[in-house]
C-alpha cells in the first residue's frame, strides 16, 4: 500500500516558517552531544565547535551508526544523514562487491574521504554498469569497521582549496579512537524476512506453468562478531585495536521466469519444463565474508612532540552473479549444464593501509608532519560458467584476472596565530605542502579466460568468446602506471569583529599528467545575536582524473554476422580512441556557492544551509559506441578486426542545486526517561546543462550521441531530490529505543528508448530498535530495519524480460526487504 505524503515544496517552506516564528522546530541532530562538540574538518582553528562554523559540519557518534541492523559504514551514514546515499545496486559486476556512497546528489568521486584529516586511498574498481557512480573510482568507507570509529564528521561544502582533489560535493573525516583503556566486544545477527510482489510475464503459447503472485524469502542471514580494546603506551600514549569478522548469505530477489526452457520434443513442451526451478537469479545482495583489523596508535614523546599513526588490513571474499543462461541460450553448452547455469562472480579484494606522523612545537609554530600509505586490489574468479568457444572441454572456473591502486601522500603543515591591529582574533594562519604518488596496476587473466576456441554452433556463427558473464582481462590490456602531485596551500580564519568571523584559503597542485589547478575559497559567518548566526561561502574547486579512469581497459570479442569484432573500453590516448575524438583527461572544475543560517532556541539547534554546485568537464564514461558507422569509420581510419567500444572523455556540465535542514532537540522527561529528537531534510535537483560531442562522431551518418538519455537521467533524476530523516532516542534506566523513519522521493529508473522510463514513487521506510542492558557491561537489542517490509514498484515484465530483476537498480534503499536483528555486547 502507498502512502500520501505533504508536498516538498511545502515542506521545506513549513521548515522555514517554523524557525523563522520562532516555534520549537524539530531537525536532526549533528551529535547527541551538541554543540559542545568539537571539530577539525573544514576548519584549522583549535576549540571550533560544530555550531560555530563558516560551513555545515555534521557529526556522526559511534553510538549512533550502532542502532542499525547493518553493520557496513556506508548503510549506517545513510540512514544518519539525509545527504548521503548508498545505493545498493545488483547484477552489476564489481559493483555488487564494492558499493560507492553519494553526497548531495553528486558522483562518487566527487566528495573526499579522510581518516583522522589525511588522504584515504580510492578502491581500484571502476564502476562501469548502468548504476549509479558509473565511470567513478570511489573510497570504499566499508573497510573500515565501525568498531574503530570514535566519530565521523561530513562538511557539506566544497574544500578543494583545504583538501584538495575530489573536495566537490564535501568531506567525510573519520575521527579514530584513542582509548588507552576499556573496550567493547559485539556479536551481530540478522537476516532479512521479507515477502514480495510479482508481476509475471505470460507463459509461451500452449504453456501449462504460471507463476505466484508473491514470494516469501528469509535469507541473507549475516553474523557480524567485532570487538575493540583501548591499552597504554607507555605513561601518556594508547594503542587501540579493532577486529571484525563478518559472514553474509546471498539474498534473492528473482522473479519467476516464465521463459520456455528446453526444445520441445515431438511437437511438445519438454516435461521437465514443469519441474525446473524458475527462480533461477540471484538478484541481491552478494555473499560476502570479510575479515578487518585496524589498529591506532599514539604517543606523547616529550610535552611538545607527539608521534601518531595507523594501519588497517581486510580480506573481502564475494560471489555474486549474473544473468541466468537458459539450458538452449547460445551461450550454453548442454553436455556441462543440461538445465542451464547461473555464472558467478567471485571477486576477492584485499585492501591495506598504513600511517606514520609526528606533531611538535617549533616556536609560535605548531607542525605536523605525516606519511600515509594505502592500496586496494581486486582480483576476479568467475565460477559456474564456461568458454563455449572451446565447448564440452570447457574449464568452469577461470582466473580472470584483476587490478590494483595504490596511494602514497605525505604532508608537512604549520599553523600558528598572529596578533593584527584592528582584529576581534588572532589570525590563525596554516601554511603547508602535500606530495602524492599513486599507482594503477592491471594484471591479464588465464588465457581460456578471454580466447576463442574456435567453435561454430549449428547456426553456422562462431561461438562467444571467453568466460561467461565476465571475459578475463587480456594480455593487451595489462598496464602499470603511474604518477605523482605536489600541492601547497595557505589557509587564515579570523574573528574580524566580535561578530564576523572570515576565512579564506588558496591551493595549488600540480600533476606530471595533465597539468596545475589553482583553487580558492571565501567563507564568513556574522553572529547577530548568540543564537542567530548567518553563513556563506564561495570557492573554486576541481577534481583530478582518476588513474583508474585513465588507464582501465578491458576487450571482448563479438560476432557480428559472423565476423569477429574487438569490442573495448578504451584508454583516453589509445589511437583508436583518438581516431573516434578522445582527448587526454584534464580535471573537473567546479563554482560553489554556500549560504545559511544558524540559529539556537535552547534545547533546540537548528541549520538551514542552500547550495549551488557547477560542475564542468565531468568526467563520464562514453556510451558504446558499435554501430555500422562507427565501425566503417574505425576502418577509414586504418584499424581492422575492432568492432567500437567506449572511453572516458570530459564534456558533462551540471547544475546541481539544493537545501539542507540539520537540527536536534533533546529533552529530559523526568520519570519518562531522556528523549533526544532529531529531523533533517536534503532537498536536492541537478541539471546537465552540457553533454560531450566528438567533430569525428558528429560527421557520421548516422550520428552515434556519446553520452545518451539513459545517462543524461541517471544524473538527473537517478537519486531522490528529497530525503528527510526523523528519529527519536529514548532512554530510560537500563532500557533504550531508537525509532527513525526516512522519506526517500521519487526516483526515475531510466530506459534506452523506445523503452519507456519508469518513475519510482516516494518511500518512506521505518526502523526500530530496543535495547536492554541487563548488567553495566552487558547489552542487549533486537530491531528491524525497513519494519514494514517496503519495496519499490515492481518493474512489469516489458522492462524485466529475463524475469531476473525485479525490481529497478534505482531504488535508493535497496530492494531487500525487511531486515531483523539482534545484538549483544560486552564492555570492558
Amino acid at each position: 500500500m502507498q502512502h500520501r505524503f505533504v508536498p516538498e515544496k511545502t515542506i521545506l517552506a513549513l521548515s522555514i516558517a517554523a524557525v523563522f516564528a520562532g516555534g520549537p522546530a524539530l531537525a536532526l541532530a549533528q551529535d547527541a552531544a551538541g554543540a559542545a562538540t568539537v571539530v577539525v574538518t573544514g576548519t584549522r582553528v583549535a576549540n571550533r565547535t560544530a555550531l560555530d562554523t563558516a560551513s555545515p559540519v555534521d557529526i556522526i557518534s559511534a553510538d549512533t551508526l550502532k542502532t542499525t541492523g547493518s553493520t557496513e559504514l556506508n548503510q549506517a551514514l545513510s540512514v544518519a544523514l539525509p545527504s548521503l546515499n548508498f545505493p545498493r545496486p545488483a547484477l552489476t559486476d564489481g559493483t555488487d562487491t564494492i558499493r560507492p556512497a553519494t553526497l548531495r546528489g553528486m558522483a562518487p568521486d566527487q566528495s573526499l574521504v579522510l581518516v583522522n584529516s589525511k588522504r584515504r586511498h580510492a578502491s581500484s574498481l571502476v564502476n562501469l554498469n548502468g548504476s549509479i557512480g558509473r565511470g567513478s573510482a570511489a573510497v570504499d568507507l566499508n573497510t573500515i569497521p565501525s568498531a574503530i570509529v570514535k566519530n565521523i564528521e561530513v562538511l557539506r561544502d566544497g574544500a578543494a582549496a583545504q583538501y584538495g582533489s575530489d573536495a566537490i560535493s564535501g568531506v567525510v573525516n573519520v575521527r579514530l579512537r584513542t582509548d588507552r583503556s576499556g573496550g567493547e566486544g559485539t556479536i551481530t545477527y540478522g537476516a532479512h524476512v521479507t515477502e514480495y510482489d510479482l508481476l509475471n510475464a505470460a507463459p509461451p503459447a500452449g504453456a501449462t506453468w504460471a507463476g505466484p503472485n508473491s514470494r516469501k524469502r528469509t535469507d541473507g542471514q549475516t553474523t557480524t562478531v567485532s570487538a575493540w580494546k583501548g591499552l597504554p603506551l607507555g605513561e601518556s600514549g594508547f594503542i587501540t585495536i579493532a577486529a571484525e569478522y563478518k559472514n553474509q548469505e546471498h539474498t534473492e530477489r528473482s522473479g519467476y521466469d516464465m521463459r520456455q526452457q528446453y526444445a520441445k520434443v515431438n511437437g511438445a513442451y519438454d516435461p521437465r519444463e514443469l519441474t525446473i526451478n524458475r527462480f533461477d537469479a540471484w538478484y541481491g545482495d552478494p555473499e560476502m565474508q570479510q575479515k578487518t583489523v585496524f589498529v591506532n596508535a599514539g604517543d606523547n614523546i616529550t610535552p611538545d612532540v607527539k608521534v601518531y599513526g595507523w594501519s588497517s588490513y581486510q580480506l573481502r571474499d564475494a560471489r555474486s552473479a549474473g544473468y541466468f543462461r537458459p539450458p538452449q541460450d547460445s551461450r550454453n553448452v548442454q553436455s556441462i549444464y543440461p538445465d542451464g547455469f547461473l555464472p558467478i562472480i567471485a571477486p576477492t579484494v584485499e585492501d591495506f593501509s598504513a600511517a606514520g606522523g609526528v606533531s611538535w612545537s617549533i616556536g609560535e609554530w605548531d607542525m605536523d608532519t605525516s606519511l600515509v600509505y594505502g592500496q586496494n586490489g581486486m582480483n576476479y574468479d568467475i565460477k559456474n560458467t564456461l568458454n563455449a568457444s572451446i565447448g564440452p572441454t570447457s574449464k568452469t572456473t577461470f582466473d580472470a584476472g584483476g587490478y590494483s591502486y595504490n596511494q602514497l601522500v605525505y604532508n608537512l603543515t604549520g599553523v600558528r596565530k598572529f596578533d593584527v591591529g584592528g582584529l576581534a582574533s588572532p589570525l590563525n594562519v596554516a601554511v603547508g605542502t602535500e606530495a602524492r604518488r599513486e599507482g594503477y596496476a592491471l594484471h591479464a587473466g588465464e588465457p581460456d579466460s578471454w580466447r576463442n576456441g574456435g567453435v561454430i554452433l549449428p547456426s553456422g556463427v562462431p561461438a562467444a568468446s571467453g568466460a561467461q558473464v565476465f571475459p578475463g582481462f587480456r594480455p593487451a590490456n595489462a598496464s602499470n602506471k603511474s604518477r605523482t602531485a605536489i600541492g601547497v596551500f595557505v589557509d587564515v580564519e579570523a574573528n574580524v569583529t566580535d561578530k564576523l568571523l572570515a576565512s579564506a584559503a588558496v591551493r595549488e597542485e600540480h600533476y606530471n599528467d595533465f597539468g596545475s589547478n589553482l583553487s580558492g575559497k571565501l567563507s564568513g559567518r556574522y553572529d547577530f545575536t548568540k543564537n542567530f548566526a548567518l553563513r556563506g561561502a564561495v570557492q573554486n574547486g576541481f577534481r583530478a582524473p582518476s588513474l583508474q579512469q585513465q588507464s582501465f581497459t578491458s576487450t571482448s570479442t563479438n560476432f557480428i554476422n559472423g565476423v569477429p569484432y574487438e569490442i573495448t573500453t578504451f584508454t583516453p590516448t589509445d589511437p583508436v580512441a583518438v581516431a573516434l575524438g578522445a582527448k587526454p583527461l584534464k580535471a573537473e572544475k567546479s563554482t560553489n556557492y554556500s549560504f545559511g543560517a544558524v540559529m539556537r532556541f535552547a534545547p533546540v539547534s537548528l541549520t538551514i544551509d542552500a547550495y549551488r554546485i557547477n560542475v564542468r568537464d565531468r568526467i563520464v564514461l562514453s556510451e558504446n559506441l558499435t554501430s555500422v558507422a562507427v565501425r566503417n569509420y574505425i576502418v577509414s581510419q586504418g584499424f581492422t578486426g575492432i568492432g567500437g567500444g567506449r572511453f572516458f572523455i570530459n564534456g558533462v556540465d551540471t547544475n546541481t542545486k539544493g537545501v539542507d535542514i540539520v537540527a536536534s532537540m533533546p529533552w529530559n522527561a523526568g520519570a519518562a526517561g531522556h528523549f533526544d529528537f532529531t529531523l533533517a531534510g536534503n532537498f536536492n535537483r541537478t541539471e546537465v546543462t552540457k553533454v560531450p560531442t566528438t567533430a569525428q562522431l558528429a560527421a557520421l551518418n548516422p550520428a552515434p550521441v556519446l553520452f545518451g538519455h539513459v545517462n543524461v537521467l541517471t544524473m538527473e533524476q537517478g537519486q531522490p531530490k528529497s530525503k528527510i530523516t526523523a528519529s527519536a532516542n529514548w532512554k530510560l534506566a537500563q532500557w533504550g529505543v531508537t525509532a527513525r523513519a526516512t522519506r526517500y522521493g521519487k526516483v526515475l529508473s531510466p530506459n534506452t528508448p523506445p523503452v519507456p522510463d519508469f518513475e519510482l514513487a516516494a518511500q518512506t521506510v521505518v526502523d526500530l530498535e530496543a535495547r536492554y542492558a541487563l548488567t553495566r557491561q552487558m547489552t542487549l537489542a533486537f530491531g528491524a530495519d525497513n519494519l514494514f517490509d517496503r519495496y519499490s514498484e515492481t518493474l512489469p515484465p516489458a522492462l524485466n524480460t529475463t524475469s531476473n530483476t525485479p525490481f529497478s537498480n534505482y531504488t535508493p534503499f535497496g530492494n531487500n526487504g525487511r531486515f531483523v536483528y539482534a545484538r549483544a555486547s560486552y564492555s570492558f
